[in-house]
């Protein structure tokens, strides 16, 4: 007679790396309530700081984090980004479990996700699904275009808003923030890449200051032969300086009327690989190199327009100031 098997035994793999991950990050989730709305945080350092959605937290007047064991404690708001949707909370209280970060750039379409959250003041609920798709672009509510954000099925609700997207290790790879009205399984996470570099300066300056150029992009590959051809991927034909090694590069998707870009020559179609002598291999490269060194300052942007590699100079303008 064959023993009876546990309750291990009877989960499978799929059961197994769902249940590992949501073990994992579930204590780093956070409660996040204010005068607008509740939504969702989690501890990214184990000294209190919490990342959230700006929409969550921005111009509440109070703001209360419950954590993983029921403790309620006031919040304070380190920095609010508006344009990324992203916002830094921090609690008096040291030796938080931080949840583990991963890489937005090694994610692929089709691989498992997993969403922990809130939603409707549920705490730690619990939803997985696939990433759907990589390289989309949605509107911040403060109008500007967030880039590179993740495509997901796993099931978004009010409330969800701030809270992790994980992998099956368990590792942080987006920030939830928006589902489509009416629609099934379309929701969308700001790629981790992009929030902790978002994260890093609100911490350091309470705000991040830009330059703005006016387009939307997203991450292409580059053709081998276009690689080849320009020398992308080996020493340049002068002999001096580093090699590109470039394998991608951001299409230019939209351009706005009279901005910086278009007032440039750059054209829709147009994929840049480099901005101010520094290389550009995806959107997180272009927006850490959008910074307020380059406000009225002609910066040389060289892009591939078809097979041919061309340069153009523009004047970034401050994002703030359009």
């Amino acid at each position: 007679m064959s023993a009876i098997p546990n309750d291990d035994q009877l989960l499978d793999a799929y059961s197994i790396a769902v249940t590992s991950a949501a073990a994992r990050i579930t204590p780093a989730v956070v409660n996040v309530e204010s005068n607008g709305g509740h939504g969702s945080g989690f501890f990214f350092t184990p000294d209190g700081f919490i990342l959230t959605n700006s929409h969550v937290v921005n111009a509440a007047r109070a703001i209360h984090v419950t954590t993983f064991d029921g403790t309620r404690y006031e919040a304070s708001v380190a920095g609010d980004d508006p344009h990324t949707d992203l916002a830094v909370l921090r609690i008096s209280a040291p030796t938080q479990i931080a949840a583990t970060l991963g890489d937005s750039d090694a994610i692929r379409p089709g691989q498992l996700a997993i969403a922990v959250g809130n939603p409707y003041g549920f705490q730690c609920t619990v939803t997985a699904g696939v990433v759907s798709a990589l390289g989309r672009s949605m509107r911040a509510r403060s109008g500007r275009l967030i880039d590179n954000v993740i495509q997901t099925d796993a099931a978004l609700n009010p409330g969800n808003s701030g809270g992790p997207l994980v992998d099956s290790r368990g590792e942080v790879i987006g920030v939830n923030t928006a589902v489509i009205a009416h629609a099934q399984g379309i929701c969308f996470a700001i790629g981790i890449n992009t929030a902790t570099f978002v994260a890093a300066r609100l911490i350091r300056d309470g705000r991040i200051t830009r330059s703005f150029i006016g387009l939307a992009g997203q991450t292409v590959p580059l053709h081998r032969r276009v690689v080849r051809f320009h020398r992308l991927d080996g020493q340049p034909e002068s002999g001096v300086g580093q090699p590109l090694r470039l394998s991608s590069g951001v299409l230019v998707v939209s351009l706005e009327p009279k901005s910086p870009a278009a007032r440039g020559g750059i054209r829709e179609g147009d994929v840049i690989i480099s901005f101010a002598g520094n290389r550009v291999a995806n959107v997180d490269d272009l927006h850490r190199l959008l910074t307020e060194n380059e406000v009225g300052q002609p910066s040389e942007i060289v892009l591939i327009r078809g097979s041919e590699k061309v340069e153009k100079s523009i004047i970034p303008a401050p994002a703030d100031g359009r």
